[in-house]
Formats: C-alpha cells, sequence, structure tokens
C-alpha cells in the first residue's frame, strides 16, 4: 500500500488507535473522541445530504446509532461501529482512488515543456500550455512528444503503449499523426501541432473517464434513490420498536432504546449502498487500461444485454484504407513497369494512388522513388506520364486507348471479390492491371465468430454495392448483410434492429456512422475514428482494436455478477441480523461486527473487477 493510500485511512487510523486506548484506559471519553475522529467527515457528508437535498442517508443512520449507543452507556459499541463505518468508507474512496490512479498517470506522461522552433531557425523551450496550432515542434530521440501533432519532417519509431497498450514501437512516418505523452524512440522530429492542449488525446481520456465515473448505472440511481425511502422506514420502525415494549409490554426503556439502537444497526444498508458504485468504478478502470472508454455505468451495465451488433464496414471490419493485393503483367520487365507506375502514382491526388505506390515499393523492394515527367491526371479517370521517354496511362478501363481481353477477364475475377481495379497501358498498349482492397481486420472474423457462437446477432451496414458488400460479409461471417445504406438510412436501420432484437451495439468510425451510433442502445467508436464518431458514441476503442467490444462484453457480464453477489449477500445479512434482533439472539457488538464486516466485504468483492480479464482466444 502506498503513503498515498495510507492517507485515505488516517481518521480511520486515529479512531481505531482512541478507541484501543479508550478500552484499556476504560476512559469513555476517549471512546467518544473515536467516535468524533472516526464519523466527523461522513457526518458532515450526510448532513449536508440531507440539507441540502431532503434526502435521508446512510451515513445519518450511523451516526445516530453511535449516539444512541453512547447513551445508553455502550461507548465502546459505539465506537466500533464508527471504526468500521469509517473503514468501509476509506476502502470504498481507495477503490475510487485506484480506479482513477491509472487514468491521472497519464496526465503525469505529458510533459510541461516544448522546444518550438521559431522561424528564423533558432529554438526555444515554451511551456507546453502556451503551444500553438501550427507551431513546429523539435522532440529529440529520447523525449516525450508534449502535445498532438502532425509529423513534419522525419522518420522514427514512437512508442505508443502508454495511451493504446500497444507493446511494440510504431513507425511514423512524415504526415502521420502522433500524440502526446508517448516516447520518440529512435531519431529526431519536427512536429506541426494541431490540437490545443486541452483537446489532446490525454486530456480526452481523461476527462471522458471521469465522466463516466461520475455517471451511475441504473442499479446504482435506483439504489440511491432507494437509500432515502429506506432510511424513512428504518427511523419509523425503530421508533416503533422502542416505543411498543415501553407502552404496552412493560419493557424498561433502556432495554427496548438497546434492542432499537440494534435493529438501526444492522438494518442500515451500508452494505447494499457499496454494492454497486465500488464495482462499476472498478469496471470502468478495468477496461479504460485496456483502451475501452466508457461514458457511463449504465453502458457497462447495458452491453451485456445486448441481443445484436451492427458494424459500419469500412474503417470497422476493414482497414479503413486500401491496399495492394493483386498485380499482373504480360511483360517481364516487372521492376522497370513499376518504378513507371510509382514515379506517376506519386503526383497523383487520388486515394488509391498512395496505396499504390507503398504497394508496389515494397512488393518489388525498391528503396528510391523514380521519378516521371508530362504529369497530367483527369480527373474521375486516371493519370498517365512519361517514364524514361515511353508514355503511360493509369486508370478506369474508359481511359486506355486499348483493351486486351485477358486482363480485362482478370480484372474482372478481382472485381467480384471486391477489389478496386486499376488498368496500366505502356504506349499504345494494356500491359497489366492492379487489383486493391481495403482489407478485413485481422481480428474481425474472429470477434464476428465469437458473437454468432455467443448468439449475438452480427449484422454488417455499409454504403457500398452488393457484390463488394456480400464478398466482405461473408468474409467474416456476419450473419446479415445491408449494402447501400446512407447515413440517414443507418439511423433508421439501428432503430428497426432495436425493435427486433432489443438492446444493440452499432460499433462505426465515420461522420456518417454519427447519427446511428447516437441512436442505437450501445454506440461504439473506434479510436481512429472521426471526432463526430466519437462524440456520438457510448463507448471509444482507443487502441482501435475491435476485438476489445469481447474483452468489454466480458466485463459487463462479469460486472452484473459481481454486482448481483453482492446485492443478494447484502440482503440476506441485514435479513439475518434483523430476524435474529427480534428474537434478542444478538447484541450491539455482533450487530455492529456483522453488519459493516458485510459492507467490507462487499467492497472487498468489487475490488476483484480490477483484474485483467483472461479467456482464451477463439
Amino acid at each position: 500500500m502506498t503513503k498515498q493510500d495510507l492517507m485515505s485511512f488516517k481518521e480511520t487510523i486515529m479512531s481505531g488507535i482512541l478507541m484501543l486506548m479508550g478500552y484499556f484506559w476504560n476512559q469513555p471519553i476517549l471512546l467518544v473522541m473515536a467516535i468524533i475522529v472516526g464519523g466527523y467527515q461522513q457526518t458532515k457528508e450526510g448532513l449536508l445530504d440531507t440539507f441540502e437535498n431532503k434526502h435521508l442517508n446512510v451515513e445519518l443512520l450511523m451516526i445516530l446509532s453511535a449516539i444512541g449507543a453512547s447513551l445508553i452507556g455502550y461507548y465502546m459499541e459505539g465506537a466500533v461501529l464508527i471504526f468500521i463505518f469509517s473503514l468501509s468508507g476509506a476502502l470504498e474512496e481507495l477503490t475510487l482512488d485506484r480506479s482513477k490512479r491509472e487514468i491521472r498517470s497519464l496526465m503525469e506522461l505529458q510533459p510541461t515543456e516544448a522546444t518550438v522552433l521559431l522561424e528564423n531557425g533558432e529554438s526555444k523551450v515554451v511551456d507546453v500550455n502556451d503551444l500553438k496550432i501550427g507551431d513546429k515542434v523539435i522532440v529529440a530521440v529520447g523525449e516525450t512528444i508534449p502535445i498532438d501533432g502532425m509529423i513534419f519532417q522525419g522518420t522514427s519509431s514512437i512508442e505508443e503503449a502508454a495511451i493504446t497498450g500497444e507493446s511494440l514501437p510504431v513507425e511514423k512516418n512524415p504526415g502521420d499523426t502522433v500524440f502526446g505523452g508517448t516516447l520518440n524512440v529512435s531519431a529526431p522530429l519536427t512536429i506541426d501541432v494541431n490540437s490545443e492542449v486541452s483537446e489532446t488525446l490525454i486530456q480526452k481520456i481523461v476527462k471522458m473517464v471521469d465522466d463516466a465515473q461520475n455517471y451511475p448505472s441504473k442499479t446504482a440511481r435506483f439504489i440511491d434513490n432507494l437509500e432515502d425511502q429506506y432510511a424513512r422506514i428504518v427511523l419509523i420502525v425503530v421508533a416503533l420498536v422502542i416505543a411498543i415494549p415501553v407502552l404496552f409490554m412493560g419493557h424498561s426503556f433502556q432495554d427496548a432504546f438497546y434492542r432499537g439502537m440494534i435493529l438501526l444497526v444492522v438494518a442500515s444498508p451500508c452494505a447494499l449502498i457499496a454494492s454497486v458504485t465500488p464495482a462499476t468504478l472498478s469496471a470502468i478502470s478495468n477496461g479504460a487500461k485496456r483502451g475501452i472508454l466508457v461514458k457511463g455505468g449504465v453502458h457497462f451495465e447495458n452491453m451485456m444485454d445486448a441481443k445484436a451488433v451492427a458494424f459500419d464496414k469500412t474503417g470497422t471490419l476493414t482497414q479503413g484504407i486500401p491496399s495492394l493485393t493483386d498485380y499482373y503483367f504480360n511483360r517481364e520487365d516487372l521492376v522497370e513497369i513499376s518504378k513507371a507506375i510509382i514515379g506517376i502514382e506519386q503526383y497523383s491526388t487520388h486515394p488509391l494512388a498512395s496505396a499504390i505506390v507503398s504497394g508496389l515499393l515494397g512488393t518489388f523492394e525498391i528503396n528510391e522513388r523514380p521519378s516521371a515527367e508530362n504529369i497530367e491526371e483527369k480527373a474521375g479517370h486516371g493519370v498517365a506520364g512519361s517514364y524514361h521517354d515511353v508514355r503511360y496511362k493509369i486508370g478506369k478501363i474508359e481511359y486506355m486507348d486499348h483493351v486486351d481481353d485477358e486482363i480485362v477477364e482478370k480484372a474482372h475475377q478481382w472485381a467480384q471479390e471486391g477489389k478496386s481495379i486499376v488498368y496500366i497501358q505502356q504506349s499504345d498498349q494494356m500491359i497489366g492491371v492492379l487489383g486493391l482492397i481495403d482489407e478485413v481486420r485481422e481480428d474481425s472474423k474472429a470477434l464476428v465468430q465469437w458473437l454468432n457462437k455467443n448468439k449475438i446477432a452480427t449484422i454488417m451496414i455499409t454504403g457500398d454495392n452488393e457484390e463488394t458488400a456480400n464478398n466482405i460479409g461473408t468474409k467474416i461471417g456476419a450473419q446479415r448483410i445491408i449494402s447501400k445504406a446512407l447515413p440517414d438510412e443507418k439511423a433508421t436501420i439501428i432503430r428497426d434492429l432495436e425493435e427486433e432484437f432489443g438492446t444493440v451495439i452499432m460499433m462505426g468510425d465515420g461522420i456518417n456512422d454519427a447519427p446511428a451510433l447516437a441512436n442505437a442502445s450501445i454506440g461504439v467508436a473506434m479510436g481512429s475514428g472521426t471526432d463526430i464518431a466519437m462524440e456520438a458514441a457510448d463507448v471509444i476503442l482507443v487502441q482501435d482494436d475491435i476485438s476489445s467490444i469481447r474483452y468489454a462484453i466480458e466485463l459487463s457480464k462479469r460486472l452484473r455478477k459481481v454486482v448481483l453477489q453482492n446485492i443478494i449477500f447484502s440482503f440476506s445479512v441485514i435479513a439475518l441480523l434483523v430476524f435474529a434482533n427480534f428474537f434478542d439472539k444478538i447484541n450491539l457488538p455482533i450487530g455492529v461486527v456483522g453488519h459493516e464486516g458485510s459492507t467490507i466485504l462487499v467492497i472487498l468483492n468489487s475490488l476483484r473487477l480490477l483484474k485483467p480479464l483472461k479467456f482464451d482466444k477463439e
């Protein structure tokens, strides 16, 4: 336990010391001091809650019990009651603190200073809070990147474990995004600041987790509302338990009051109140450490009730960017042709151009980018250029001057597999074709299979044509495939699915997914998605790992199980102690230990949710 943890127990420790001194020296004044020290903070909070919100609470019941026990001379019992109550409160505070500690540590990762590159070429160290969008920041090898930005100059490996959980460094090139708090491992970088300090990924993570921990689940809200009514009933019943024996059964006031105090102690819902919140906070922390950010406990609670998961295709089930998967040339000088294509395509603005360039560079191990001349791009058709005085055309079949049946037939086969087709013409002859596709994420198929196995319906929703949609959907094993869906139609589809299945999870990453994410029972956004999608979603997968949804569902089931265990155990202990009191089978010390001990056990049971889940990969 750390020094910080011990500080949470300082009032409890002081109360315990005073209690022991009062017991061994037989000094009631020390026992009264133990009650005051151990109960002051919670009594203050309880009274403020009662007067400000007109809401009776368990803190008020506990202090009334301690005062009542002291009034009839049971100082030791009152001190023990407050000591254990203080201990359970400190444990609950420790649970909250530990659930936030991993998130607070993220804030500490972000440096307080940054080296800015000035317009005259000199550098200056400034406070991170003074950085503005557009500033150029120099990050040396071994330094922590101070703020979110885009690499302006340099290529390096970045260790992003603190943000994404990925243990291996990631290669980053000019134009790639880097996050504040990550470590520059291998080479100096100059980054272009593209985010305010308050809007960095770290700050967003901290804010979302903090918001989630302050937004209780449905069960927690129900129990919180129940606390007021329950406390009123307990006070009324205690008054009757004291009054009836005195007025109608001839019992002494002291004996009746003693039984009333026992009832006040054992009937107080301390353990019940602690059944939900510590468990929910632990689950939220567990998920956050694995890149699963939940905007409220209610979403974790609802996750296990999902009967269907709807996926956007592009960027969710697939990588979101095309890659070169096939090529065919009816010539032997493949490297020379590839250099020509690279030299021309590197000047193109078409979305497929960068995928073609990087794909050919890697396939043929070309180390330097060749240069082409006389580049001409025809929007919607293709690009042309000269390489070593030979004219090339790259693009759609309509852009070609000549058609080769063999090449077209091969391209047709690729197209049926959902691939984008790019034809190559050399001089006036069609000489080859390239096939590109937005490849399925490696973990998509495994997740869909697991969902299907667990009787959770899987639906893929995409704006793509039916042929492409069916190809991808069949490959991953989706039970239902919906194609040609416009953004507003996706929201309608989700509402229809909710009528059919009840609780529906929607996963997406783009602006066009935002309406569907907002309408779904639980919206899940990919971490690499747009800001609008992440704003509309209830859950964000920071690591951009779609398989994390399984972890979230499994964690939700474990949360529900732990909460149910806590509630049943709490009610059982209260019922048993109340029943025993009515038959004069327990005294005040046993009532105190039994009631407050159950509260501690409930909190300790909730702390189990901080442990990582382990399950076999399927």
